[in-house]
């Protein structure tokens, strides 16, 4: 066939190709061609699933950042397709390991063991005679105890090269920057059609405050936004004050201070505990009494000037920051007073009401019961009204264990940047453990699915000797070598 021939061939197919795009989008519209230009890459992206696995991990992450906001735009269950890719990532795993590769030794690890343990409970649960709705349960369970397991279940055996931590470490923070943009767009030129319908709901009580937009940004609400910002920047600034390289450095700093000024924005006054709390924390870990001494004065003189004075009245973001310090609070007065109800409630239910009985699952499915029409305001205090003082105490002792059990790793951990960049995750953790007594926040995407990695990237990386690939991922371990798994099984991207 000659050159002409070739051409006339190419032109005739290209023509018939624009005839059948146009007919197309005659037919059906420009989404069904968006969708038929989109099934290509849909099926890169399964086939990219189905041979390395952690990306469905890295996509659950992703998606987690925007599937509480984007039901603001379209009425479909987006968290739902985080269970799937979790549980995807599991069975594909599952499959691959029966044939060629050993599962990860769990009698040795701990942390997982306790999560299997909370996971059993909440399974026991569906049995409470208090519940209402096994509906409900099955909702609910997946933010108290599913999430949690199949997070970290998924991550301990596919994150475990440093590669990984620095991929963990640039996704959430370049998504958590984004959030920020996008709240600034809330804040300076005002929220779209779909986000004031959402205020309009009902939400606007708590996020139009004074005349004032408490920033949501893609968020659930505006106390996720703030705890989210609050906790990106406190494990930012301590990984940029570490040993990296100046590029680095600059990178964490520059993230550290864009989402303070988020946190700010968010007016969420609970925030303000990530940080203060995540600081305290690092500050011990440092072993450093002159840093001690001199991060303390810091520390102390901010919250000082917070409390008993009246130094940046006149901007709204420091009034509501000032105001998380007031007992005498009304909205504080008004959850004690809850709490209280709650108290006498369940003074004869150890188990609780079930889970899903309170919150939104519970107005959801239950809406006329007492549980239902009272506020949790706290994943402490839910936990607590679903599973009772049972539940509640174990779960509170499960967060101490994972608190001690790596404070004592990272304590032995010799100096270095590795050693920098587990204290900023461990103090994230103690931050946003410690502020969800005041907002549901360890529930909630995504600041949950990061404490779960963050859970992984600490078991693996809080060694006393940290080093070589033998000395942390031993054969007997895992059944493989880091280094052996990384150049067999995960694509370039993720090396």
């Amino acid at each position: 066939m000659n050159f002409s021939a070739r051409n006339s061939i190419f032109f005739l197919l290209l023509a018939g190709l624009i005839a059948c795009a146009g007919f197309i989008i005659a037919e059906g519209g420009i989404l069904v061609l968006g969708a038929l230009i989109g099934l290509p890459l849909g099926l890169i992206y399964i086939g990219s699933i189905l041979k390395w696995p952690v990306v469905a991990l890295y996509s659950s992450l992703v998606i987690s950042f925007f599937s509480s906001g984007i039901v603001r735009y379209i009425d479909a269950p987006l968290s739902l397709s985080v269970d799937v890719l979790l549980i995807l990532g599991i069975l594909l795993e599952f499959i691959r390991r029966t044939n060629t590769q050993s599962w990860p030794n769990i009698r040795k690890n701990p942390i997982l063991i306790s999560i299997l343990l909370w996971t059993l409970f909440c399974i026991l649960e569906i049995f409470n005679p208090e519940a209402h709705s096994f509906t409900a349960w099955f909702y609910a369970v997946r933010g108290v105890a599913l999430y949690l397991l199949f997070s970290v279940f998924l991550g301990l055996i596919e994150l475990e090269s440093e590669a990984h931590l620095r991929h963990f470490l640039n996704i959430w923070i370049v998504l958590s920057i984004l959030g920020v943009v996008y709240g600034a767009k809330q804040l300076f030129m005002g929220v779209d059609s779909y986000e004031q319908a959402w205020l309009d709901s009902g939400q606007a009580l708590t996020h139009v405050l004074f005349g004032r937009l408490r920033v949501f940004s893609f968020y659930s609400d505006a106390g996720q936004f703030g705890a989210a910002m609050g906790h990106t920047a406190i494990t930012a600034l301590i990984i940029a004050m570490g040993p990296l390289s100046r590029k680095s450095r600059i990178w964490y700093g520059l993230a550290a201070l864009i989402c303070f000024w988020g946190m700010a924005i968010s007016g969420t006054r609970g925030a303000l505990f990530v940080p203060v709390v995540g600081a305290f924390m690092y500050l011990v870990l440092t072993k450093n009494i002159k840093i001690i001494i001199a991060g303390g004065v810091i520390v102390g003189a901010l919250l000082f000037i917070l409390k008993f004075t009246f130094i940046g009245q006149g901007n709204y973001q420091i009034q509501r920051l000032r105001s998380a310090l007031d007992p005498t609070d009304a909205s504080f007065q008004v959850r004690l007073a809850n709490q209280k109800k709650l108290s006498d409630y369940l003074a004869s239910r150890p188990f609780g009401g079930g889970i899903g009985t309170i919150g939104y699952w519970g107005l959801r499915f239950s809406p006329n019961t007492f549980l239902a029409q009272t506020p949790p305001d706290s994943w402490y205090v839910k936990i607590w009204a679903e599973t009772g003082v049972i539940g509640l105490v174990f779960h509170i002792i499960m967060i101490l264990y994972w608190h001690v059990y790596f404070f004592r790793r990272i304590w032995v951990m010799p100096p270095g940047e590795m050693r920098q960049k587990m204290m900023g995750l461990y103090a994230g953790m103690a931050g946003i453990s410690f502020a969800s007594y005041g907002n549901q926040l360890l529930g909630q995407l995504p600041t949950a699915n990061i404490i779960y990695l963050s859970l992984v990237f600490m078991y693996f990386f809080t060694k006393e000797s940290y080093g070589t690939a033998n000395e942390l991922f031993p054969e007997n371990h895992f059944g493989h070598g880091r280094r052996a798994h990384d150049s067999a099984n995960s694509p370039v991207m993720f090396k």
